[in-house]
Protein backbone atom coordinates (compact mmCIF):
# COMPACT_ATOMS: atom_id res chain seq x y z
CA UNK A 1 0.00 0.00 0.00
CA UNK A 2 1.52 3.78 -0.59
CA UNK A 3 1.68 5.33 2.05
CA UNK A 4 -1.20 7.69 2.38
CA UNK A 5 0.62 10.16 4.33
CA UNK A 6 2.20 12.52 2.31
CA UNK A 7 1.24 14.31 -0.88
CA UNK A 8 4.73 14.22 -2.47
CA UNK A 9 7.30 11.85 -0.30
CA UNK A 10 7.04 9.02 1.42
CA UNK A 11 9.81 10.39 4.16
CA UNK A 12 8.87 13.63 6.23
CA UNK A 13 9.50 17.12 5.12
CA UNK A 14 12.92 19.12 6.32
CA UNK A 15 14.24 17.87 9.12
CA UNK A 16 11.52 16.68 11.61
CA UNK A 17 10.99 13.25 12.89
CA UNK A 18 7.21 11.88 12.53
CA UNK A 19 5.78 12.66 16.17
CA UNK A 20 2.58 10.97 17.69
CA UNK A 21 -0.17 13.75 17.75
CA UNK A 22 -2.70 13.06 20.78
CA UNK A 23 -5.52 15.24 21.01
CA UNK A 24 -6.69 15.56 24.83
CA UNK A 25 -10.06 17.12 25.77
CA UNK A 26 -10.24 18.34 29.14
CA UNK A 27 -13.54 19.31 31.29
CA UNK A 28 -12.45 21.97 33.88
CA UNK A 29 -15.82 23.00 35.22
CA UNK A 30 -14.09 23.79 38.63
CA UNK A 31 -12.42 26.89 37.69
CA UNK A 32 -15.59 28.63 36.98
CA UNK A 33 -17.02 27.91 40.74
CA UNK A 34 -15.19 30.40 42.54
CA UNK A 35 -16.10 33.33 40.09
CA UNK A 36 -19.68 32.24 39.12
CA UNK A 37 -21.46 34.32 41.67
CA UNK A 38 -19.60 37.24 41.09
CA UNK A 39 -21.50 40.21 39.45
CA UNK A 40 -18.62 41.45 37.55
CA UNK A 41 -18.30 38.25 35.83
CA UNK A 42 -21.68 38.52 35.25
CA UNK A 43 -21.40 41.86 33.68
CA UNK A 44 -18.47 41.03 31.52
CA UNK A 45 -19.93 38.11 30.21
CA UNK A 46 -23.26 39.95 29.60
CA UNK A 47 -21.07 42.01 27.77
CA UNK A 48 -19.00 39.36 25.86
CA UNK A 49 -22.45 37.74 24.43
CA UNK A 50 -23.29 41.67 23.33
CA UNK A 51 -20.56 41.67 21.40
CA UNK A 52 -20.88 38.28 19.62
CA UNK A 53 -24.24 39.36 19.05
CA UNK A 54 -23.20 42.31 17.06
CA UNK A 55 -21.27 39.60 14.25
CA UNK A 56 -22.59 39.35 11.27
CA UNK A 57 -20.90 36.95 9.33
CA UNK A 58 -22.01 36.71 5.75
CA UNK A 59 -23.29 34.18 3.85
CA UNK A 60 -21.19 32.16 1.78
CA UNK A 61 -22.77 31.54 -1.77
CA UNK A 62 -21.39 28.07 -2.84
CA UNK A 63 -23.47 28.87 -6.52
CA UNK A 64 -21.14 31.64 -6.52
CA UNK A 65 -17.95 29.69 -5.44
CA UNK A 66 -18.73 26.90 -7.95
CA UNK A 67 -18.71 29.48 -10.76
CA UNK A 68 -14.75 30.77 -9.60
CA UNK A 69 -14.11 27.28 -10.21
CA UNK A 70 -15.66 26.88 -13.43
CA UNK A 71 -14.09 29.96 -14.81
CA UNK A 72 -10.76 28.42 -13.45
CA UNK A 73 -11.30 25.26 -15.33
CA UNK A 74 -12.68 26.93 -18.91
CA UNK A 75 -9.27 28.38 -19.50
CA UNK A 76 -7.81 25.01 -19.92
CA UNK A 77 -4.84 23.25 -17.52
CA UNK A 78 -3.36 26.07 -15.72
CA UNK A 79 0.08 24.65 -16.66
CA UNK A 80 2.83 27.61 -16.04
CA UNK A 81 4.55 28.40 -19.18
CA UNK A 82 0.81 27.87 -21.10
CA UNK A 83 -1.59 30.60 -22.25
CA UNK A 84 -4.15 29.12 -20.38
CA UNK A 85 -2.15 30.08 -17.31
CA UNK A 86 -1.61 33.47 -18.25
CA UNK A 87 -5.30 33.83 -18.90
CA UNK A 88 -5.95 32.64 -15.42
CA UNK A 89 -3.62 34.85 -13.57
CA UNK A 90 -4.80 37.88 -15.18
CA UNK A 91 -8.25 36.87 -13.93
CA UNK A 92 -7.55 36.12 -10.79
CA UNK A 93 -5.77 39.71 -10.51
CA UNK A 94 -8.49 41.41 -11.88
CA UNK A 95 -11.02 39.72 -9.81
CA UNK A 96 -9.51 40.68 -6.76
CA UNK A 97 -9.25 43.91 -7.67
CA UNK A 98 -12.90 44.28 -8.48
CA UNK A 99 -13.45 42.72 -4.97
CA UNK A 100 -11.69 46.10 -3.58
CA UNK A 101 -8.39 44.27 -2.49
CA UNK A 102 -4.89 46.13 -2.86
CA UNK A 103 -3.28 43.74 -5.45
CA UNK A 104 0.19 42.81 -5.37
CA UNK A 105 1.48 40.54 -8.02
CA UNK A 106 4.91 38.71 -7.20
CA UNK A 107 6.60 37.45 -10.38
CA UNK A 108 9.54 35.28 -10.20
CA UNK A 109 10.96 31.97 -12.04
CA UNK A 110 11.72 28.80 -10.57
CA UNK A 111 13.71 25.65 -12.17
CA UNK A 112 11.37 22.60 -12.36
CA UNK A 113 12.77 19.51 -11.46
CA UNK A 114 13.80 18.72 -14.88
CA UNK A 115 15.46 22.24 -15.55
CA UNK A 116 12.77 23.74 -16.77
CA UNK A 117 12.66 27.76 -16.32
CA UNK A 118 9.09 27.97 -14.84
CA UNK A 119 7.15 31.84 -14.86
CA UNK A 120 5.20 31.73 -11.93
CA UNK A 121 2.82 34.54 -10.25
CA UNK A 122 2.23 34.63 -6.44
CA UNK A 123 -0.95 37.06 -6.58
CA UNK A 124 -1.74 38.36 -3.22
CA UNK A 125 -5.19 40.58 -2.55
CA UNK A 126 -5.47 42.67 0.71
CA UNK A 127 -8.06 43.65 2.85
CA UNK A 128 -8.22 45.85 5.80
CA UNK A 129 -4.13 46.32 5.02
CA UNK A 130 -3.41 48.68 8.01
CA UNK A 131 -4.62 46.19 10.62
CA UNK A 132 -2.44 44.94 13.12
CA UNK A 133 -4.19 41.07 13.35
CA UNK A 134 -3.93 39.68 10.27
CA UNK A 135 -5.09 36.34 9.55
CA UNK A 136 -3.46 34.86 5.88
CA UNK A 137 -6.12 32.66 3.65
CA UNK A 138 -3.84 30.76 0.91
CA UNK A 139 -4.79 28.17 -2.02
CA UNK A 140 -2.47 27.22 -4.97
CA UNK A 141 -3.90 27.84 -8.47
CA UNK A 142 -1.63 26.04 -11.06
CA UNK A 143 -2.77 22.31 -11.90
CA UNK A 144 -0.20 19.48 -12.73
CA UNK A 145 1.63 19.14 -16.11
CA UNK A 146 0.79 15.34 -15.70
CA UNK A 147 -1.97 13.16 -14.82
CA UNK A 148 0.57 10.50 -13.52
CA UNK A 149 -2.08 8.92 -11.33
CA UNK A 150 -4.44 8.39 -14.19
CA UNK A 151 -5.13 4.46 -14.14
CA UNK A 152 -4.53 4.63 -18.13
CA UNK A 153 -0.63 5.22 -18.57
CA UNK A 154 -1.20 6.69 -21.72
CA UNK A 155 -2.65 9.89 -19.79
CA UNK A 156 0.45 10.26 -17.94
CA UNK A 157 1.96 12.95 -19.82
CA UNK A 158 -1.56 14.59 -19.87
CA UNK A 159 -2.44 18.22 -18.10
CA UNK A 160 -5.39 18.36 -16.15
CA UNK A 161 -8.28 20.61 -15.40
CA UNK A 162 -7.24 20.39 -11.83
CA UNK A 163 -10.87 21.73 -10.51
CA UNK A 164 -10.40 20.48 -7.19
CA UNK A 165 -6.89 20.41 -7.01
CA UNK A 166 -6.15 23.98 -6.78
CA UNK A 167 -9.11 25.71 -8.37
CA UNK A 168 -11.59 24.49 -5.80
CA UNK A 169 -9.50 26.72 -2.38
CA UNK A 170 -8.92 29.34 -4.88
CA UNK A 171 -13.12 29.24 -5.86
CA UNK A 172 -14.02 29.82 -2.04
CA UNK A 173 -11.19 32.42 -1.53
CA UNK A 174 -12.53 34.21 -4.32
CA UNK A 175 -16.21 34.38 -3.24
CA UNK A 176 -14.84 35.20 0.72
CA UNK A 177 -13.32 38.03 -1.61
CA UNK A 178 -15.99 39.28 -3.03
CA UNK A 179 -17.74 38.85 0.38
CA UNK A 180 -15.12 41.02 1.89
CA UNK A 181 -16.13 43.86 -0.28
CA UNK A 182 -19.50 44.29 0.95
CA UNK A 183 -18.86 43.60 4.67
CA UNK A 184 -15.09 43.82 5.69
CA UNK A 185 -14.15 41.75 8.93
CA UNK A 186 -12.72 43.97 11.95
CA UNK A 187 -8.74 42.14 11.33
CA UNK A 188 -6.55 42.23 8.22
CA UNK A 189 -7.24 39.16 5.71
CA UNK A 190 -4.67 38.57 3.11
CA UNK A 191 -5.25 36.19 0.82
CA UNK A 192 -2.20 34.53 -1.41
CA UNK A 193 -2.93 32.46 -4.56
CA UNK A 194 0.31 30.55 -4.33
CA UNK A 195 2.20 29.81 -8.30
CA UNK A 196 4.04 26.83 -9.10
CA UNK A 197 2.58 24.19 -6.60
CA UNK A 198 1.72 21.27 -8.74
CA UNK A 199 4.97 20.71 -11.27
CA UNK A 200 6.58 18.18 -8.65
CA UNK A 201 8.49 14.82 -9.75
CA UNK A 202 6.10 12.96 -11.87
CA UNK A 203 5.23 8.92 -9.97
CA UNK A 204 6.48 8.15 -13.32
CA UNK A 205 9.78 9.02 -12.61
CA UNK A 206 9.87 6.63 -9.86
CA UNK A 207 11.83 9.60 -7.84
CA UNK A 208 10.97 11.90 -5.13
CA UNK A 209 12.63 15.61 -4.42
CA UNK A 210 10.89 17.70 -1.44
CA UNK A 211 11.80 20.57 -2.88
CA UNK A 212 10.02 19.86 -6.58
CA UNK A 213 7.00 20.91 -4.98
CA UNK A 214 5.16 23.95 -3.72
CA UNK A 215 7.91 26.18 -5.54
CA UNK A 216 5.63 29.19 -5.44
CA UNK A 217 5.17 29.03 -1.59
CA UNK A 218 8.71 28.30 -0.95
CA UNK A 219 9.59 31.60 -3.28
CA UNK A 220 7.38 33.73 -1.29
CA UNK A 221 8.00 32.22 2.36
CA UNK A 222 11.75 33.28 1.84
CA UNK A 223 10.78 36.40 -0.18
CA UNK A 224 7.55 38.15 1.70
CA UNK A 225 5.39 40.31 -0.46
CA UNK A 226 4.74 42.69 0.91
CA UNK A 227 8.07 43.09 2.61
CA UNK A 228 8.52 42.28 6.29
CA UNK A 229 5.09 40.49 6.08
CA UNK A 230 3.54 38.85 8.98
CA UNK A 231 0.11 37.36 9.94
CA UNK A 232 -1.22 36.02 13.18
CA UNK A 233 -1.86 32.44 11.57
CA UNK A 234 -2.93 30.99 8.55
CA UNK A 235 -5.33 28.51 6.88
CA UNK A 236 -4.11 26.73 3.27
CA UNK A 237 -7.19 25.22 1.73
CA UNK A 238 -6.15 22.43 -0.82
CA UNK A 239 -9.06 19.80 -3.04
CA UNK A 240 -12.31 21.10 -0.78
CA UNK A 241 -14.63 20.99 -3.24
CA UNK A 242 -15.20 17.33 -3.96
CA UNK A 243 -18.50 14.99 -2.96
CA UNK A 244 -17.98 13.40 0.46
CA UNK A 245 -14.87 15.02 1.29
CA UNK A 246 -13.54 14.28 5.01
CA UNK A 247 -10.79 16.61 6.90
CA UNK A 248 -8.92 15.16 9.13
CA UNK A 249 -6.28 16.97 11.29
CA UNK A 250 -3.43 17.35 9.19
CA UNK A 251 -0.15 16.06 10.67
CA UNK A 252 2.13 19.34 10.68
CA UNK A 253 -0.41 22.09 10.79
CA UNK A 254 -1.00 19.50 14.54
CA UNK A 255 2.52 20.02 14.42
CA UNK A 256 3.27 23.99 13.73
CA UNK A 257 -0.55 25.41 14.91
CA UNK A 258 -2.36 23.04 16.73
CA UNK A 259 -4.97 25.64 18.45
CA UNK A 260 -5.36 26.81 15.30
CA UNK A 261 -6.55 23.69 13.89
CA UNK A 262 -8.83 23.11 16.60
CA UNK A 263 -10.21 26.27 16.72
CA UNK A 264 -11.19 25.59 12.98
CA UNK A 265 -12.32 22.10 13.53
CA UNK A 266 -14.75 23.22 16.68
CA UNK A 267 -16.15 25.78 14.30
CA UNK A 268 -16.99 23.49 11.94
CA UNK A 269 -18.78 21.42 14.81
CA UNK A 270 -20.83 24.31 15.83
CA UNK A 271 -22.17 24.76 12.60
CA UNK A 272 -23.07 21.62 12.04
CA UNK A 273 -20.06 19.93 9.90
CA UNK A 274 -18.61 17.92 12.13
CA UNK A 275 -19.22 14.53 10.06
CA UNK A 276 -16.76 16.33 7.75
CA UNK A 277 -14.33 17.93 9.72
CA UNK A 278 -13.04 14.88 11.61
CA UNK A 279 -11.12 15.49 14.79
CA UNK A 280 -8.76 12.51 13.83
CA UNK A 281 -5.44 11.92 12.47
CA UNK A 282 -5.07 13.23 8.92
CA UNK A 283 -1.78 12.28 8.09
CA UNK A 284 1.19 13.71 6.60
CA UNK A 285 1.09 16.29 4.00
CA UNK A 286 3.68 17.92 2.30
CA UNK A 287 2.37 21.33 0.63
CA UNK A 288 2.51 24.83 1.11
CA UNK A 289 1.67 25.88 4.34
CA UNK A 290 5.22 24.07 5.51
CA UNK A 291 7.33 26.80 3.67
CA UNK A 292 5.03 29.61 5.48
CA UNK A 293 5.40 27.69 8.40
CA UNK A 294 9.42 26.76 8.63
CA UNK A 295 10.69 30.04 6.61
CA UNK A 296 8.33 32.63 7.97
CA UNK A 297 7.21 31.31 11.44
CA UNK A 298 3.44 32.20 10.87
CA UNK A 299 1.18 29.00 12.37
CA UNK A 300 -0.46 28.04 9.03
CA UNK A 301 -2.79 24.66 8.99
CA UNK A 302 -3.75 22.96 6.03
CA UNK A 303 -7.29 21.91 5.29
CA UNK A 304 -7.03 19.03 2.84
CA UNK A 305 -9.29 15.97 1.59
CA UNK A 306 -7.89 13.11 3.13
CA UNK A 307 -9.34 9.73 1.82
CA UNK A 308 -7.70 6.47 3.62
CA UNK A 309 -9.91 4.34 1.20
CA UNK A 310 -7.59 5.07 -1.71
CA UNK A 311 -4.09 3.87 -2.60
CA UNK A 312 -2.95 7.92 -2.61
CA UNK A 313 -4.62 8.58 0.29
CA UNK A 314 -6.55 11.32 -1.35
CA UNK A 315 -9.92 11.81 -3.40
CA UNK A 316 -10.29 9.40 -6.04
CA UNK A 317 -9.68 11.97 -9.26
CA UNK A 318 -6.62 13.32 -7.50
CA UNK A 319 -3.79 13.61 -10.49
CA UNK A 320 -5.98 12.23 -12.78
CA UNK A 321 -7.58 13.52 -16.18
CA UNK A 322 -10.92 12.83 -14.51
CA UNK A 323 -10.60 15.95 -12.13
CA UNK A 324 -12.78 18.08 -13.72
CA UNK A 325 -16.03 20.08 -12.94
CA UNK A 326 -17.97 17.26 -12.82
CA UNK A 327 -16.04 16.80 -9.29
CA UNK A 328 -17.65 19.43 -7.92
CA UNK A 329 -20.17 19.42 -4.99
CA UNK A 330 -21.69 22.51 -3.53
CA UNK A 331 -22.11 21.21 -0.46
CA UNK A 332 -18.80 21.26 0.34
CA UNK A 333 -17.92 24.28 -0.93
CA UNK A 334 -20.81 25.70 1.67
CA UNK A 335 -18.93 23.25 4.57
CA UNK A 336 -15.75 24.89 3.86
CA UNK A 337 -16.48 28.17 3.16
CA UNK A 338 -19.15 28.85 5.65
CA UNK A 339 -16.90 27.35 8.15
CA UNK A 340 -13.27 29.22 7.26
CA UNK A 341 -15.99 32.88 6.86
CA UNK A 342 -17.02 32.03 10.52
CA UNK A 343 -13.15 31.88 12.10
CA UNK A 344 -12.19 35.28 10.34
CA UNK A 345 -15.12 36.93 10.89
CA UNK A 346 -15.25 35.72 14.72
CA UNK A 347 -12.19 36.99 15.37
Amino acid sequence: MVNPYNKYLKTAPMTFKKIQIMVILLSVPLLWNGCKNDPKNAEDSQESDANKKQIVVPQFNADSAYQFIKKQVDFGPRVPNTEAHVQAANYLTKTLQRFKANVLVQEFQQRAYNGTVLNGKNIIGQYNPQAKKRVLLASHWDSRPYADHDANEANHHTPIDGANDGASGVGVLLEMARLMAESASTVGVDIVFFDLEDYGIPAFENESDNFSWALGSQYWAKNPLPMGYSANYGILLDMVGASDATFKMEHYSMFYAPEIVRKVWRQAGILGYGSAFIMEDGGMVMDDHIPVNEFMKIPMIDIIHYDQSTESGFFPHWHTITDNIEQIDKTTLLMVGETVMHVVYNE
